[in-house]
């Protein structure tokens, strides 16, 4: 696989999402958990998408329960949870594994694609987050302590 674009991932409700439609536009892909001392991020990727969506940028979000089970919800409790508390519009996708051999191939892919520091395949934790422009190639990966509102530098760059 060499673009984002050759991937299908599930909706919540288990229906496929072809991410073909998604070719064109600059996206930023994101682990996401609930109960994470991460989670506020919900807020910084929300304002992002909403600052640049009309220019062609998107945040998909992929909750992960991997990490210190932080994502335990179902996909109506995660939905409630991210539109109740942080007003997020941008899609939320079925809860996935991103590590071991539940992982799905987009992140695979995504891993391969932009190791983490000192060449590490795996995701180390929630709100890992991927940058990919508008080709569908991946430009960057950011560690889950790299805050949304610091990502615009790159993000405008794409648009």
């Amino acid at each position: 696989m060499s673009t984002i674009g050759e991937f299908t991932v599930e909706r919540p409700d288990g229906t496929q999402q072809t991410l073909a439609e998604k070719q064109g536009k600059v996206l930023l892909v994101v682990n996401t958990a609930s109960k994470c001392g991460f989670t506020p991020q919900y807020e910084g990727l929300e304002a992002l998408h909403r600052k640049y969506v009309d220019r062609g940028f998107e945040v998909i979000a992929f909750p992960c329960n991997q990490f210190g089970k932080q994502e335990p919800g179902n996909a109506e409790e995660i939905a409630s949870f991210c539109k109740l508390t942080y007003d997020v519009t941008f899609p939320v996708m079925k809860k996935i594994d991103v590590n071991g051999d539940g992982a799905i191939p987009l992140y695979r892919w995504l891993k391969d694609e932009a190791p983490g520091v000192l060449g590490t395949r795996g995701i180390k934790w929630n709100f890992t987050k991927f940058l990919i422009d508008r080709s569908g190639k991946v430009v960057r990966r950011y560690a889950p302590t790299d805050k949304p509102a610091a990502l615009e530098r790159d993000i405008e760059a794409l648009l």
